[in-house]
């Protein structure tokens, strides 16, 4: 039940749950994935996995909610710089099917490298 109480804000939503154990009591802590936590930006409604099957995400996104997902990630990136990550939060918007400010996000990650696009270092 104490699990329940703290995904209840992710209802409908994959995500990993961590159990802290200290003296037998079980403490559970969200850890949120990339794909979670911008199908959450996405607003939709909460669906039964077991019934609702194939499910396109073809929502859009600002720039800014991508740059603040991947502040939450940063801890999980493998990258150098706060661009960095926010390229792979673009790649993961990519595969999930969402465009971002109205664009696909493979553009977004071109003018990124590119220079057109400057992201705030943390």
């Amino acid at each position: 039940e104490d699990i329940q109480k703290a995904t209840m804000d992710w209802k409908g939503i994959k995500v990993t749950v961590k159990l802290s154990v200290v003296n037998r009591v079980a403490t559970p802590s969200i850890i949120p994935t990339a794909s979670a936590l911008i199908m959450r930006e996405l607003k939709e409604t909460p669906r039964d996995r077991k019934k609702v099957k194939n499910v396109v995400h073809n929502g859009n996104i600002t720039l800014d909610s991508v740059i603040e997902i991947a502040r939450v990630m940063r801890f999980k990136s493998m990258a150098k710089k706060l661009s960095g990550t926010v390229k792979e939060i673009l790649g993961t918007c990519f595969s999930i099917g969402c465009s971002v400010n109205g664009q696909s996000p493979h553009d977004l990650q071109k003018e990124i490298e590119e220079g057109e696009i400057t992201i705030p270092e943390e």
